[in-house]
Formats: C-alpha cells, structure tokens, sequence
C-alpha cells in the first residue's frame, strides 16, 4: 500500500498483514546512518493503549516516538477509538507547524482495522488487508500477498517469511525482528 504523496524511509521495513482472525506486525531491526548499520535490534512495532493497538514506524525515530505518544493521547482521548485518533492525528501532524516537520510514516492495527497514517493527512486503510512502509516495504508487502493467495501459513507464518525476504533483497533491512500480534474478537 504505497502512495506517490507518501514518502519512502530508507532505513527499515514494517509489515502489518490481517489474516485467518489474527493481526500481525513486525519490524526488523536496523538502523542505518547513511550507508552504515550502527544498531541491529531496534524496537520498530510496540503495543500501545493497553495492548490492544500495535503501531509500527519508518522514519526518524524521535519523530515516530512523537507521534506514537500523540497517537496514544488521541486514543485515551476517544476512547480507543482508533479511526477517530488516527484521523485527528494525521489532522495535526499536517497543520501543525512543529509536526509537519517530523520525517515518519506509521500503520496502525486494532482488532478491527488497519491504517497507514502519513504527515500529509493520509489515512489509509488497505483493501486486501496487508500493509508495508519502509524501505523494503515492496519486496514485504509483495511476499505477504502471494503468501496469503498461495499457501496455508498462519499470519505469524507469513510475516515472518515475508520480512526475510525483504531482508534478503533490502540493504536497509534486516532479519533481526520484532513482531507483536493480536487476535481478533
């Protein structure tokens, strides 16, 4: 689920696929200052608003921690309603002067739906229930679709497999992963 008016991070890979009542995200571990790997296990994909919302970010990592706080404000503000969160999220991050500077995309899952938030106002929920920012988000997002269509693997199964093979064919990513899971009720 890419856009022409969303930027692409080189430096990360994040993958959300919904998929047989499960929701899976995962993030691999690098981090990159311009062609050097400095770190191999960051934390991209966290759990916030009691675990019940797992968000994970491309970008900079002081920016995406921003909006992962101001996301989880506007969660506990609505309620966890998370449509109404990310709206006004996206709302602020692209009027605001301060955050429309911060350099980051997000995709943020709930039992029920998943969006991929930008600092242009975006707020988009995928049709096929698979969604990828990043650097190696192509090869990601790619691999979980076929996967999806052509195999028996759960969720886990697939984002696993797909994030090796973005790791395989990005220079930005890595194999080293976080991923968080829900169910859905």
């Amino acid at each position: 689920m890419t856009a022409n008016t969303i930027k692409q991070f080189h430096g990360t890979t994040i993958l959300a696929v919904r998929h047989q009542g499960k929701v899976v995200m995962a993030g691999d571990g690098q981090v990159t200052l311009n062609n050097i790997a400095i770190k191999h296990h960051a934390r991209k994909v966290r759990s916030i608003y009691e675990g019940k919302i797992l968000v994970g970010f491309a970008g900079a990592t002081a920016d995406a921690l921003n909006l992962s706080e101001r996301l989880q404000a506007k969660l506990d503000r609505y309620n966890g309603n998370l449509t109404r969160s990310a709206v006004e999220l996206a709302k602020d991050w692209r009027t605001d002067k301060y955050l429309r500077r911060l350099e980051a995309l997000m995709i943020a899952v709930d039992n029920n739906i998943t969006f991929l938030i930008s600092g242009t106002g975006d707020v988009i929920e995928p049709d096929h229930g698979v969604v990828s920012i990043g650097s190696g988000s192509i090869a990601a997002q790619a691999a979980a679709m076929a996967l999806i269509e052509s195999t028996r693997m759960d969720a886990r199964e697939i984002v696993e497999k797909s994030m090796k093979i973005a790791s395989g064919l990005c220079v930005f990513t890595n194999d080293c992963l976080t991923i968080k899971e829900l169910i859905e009720e």
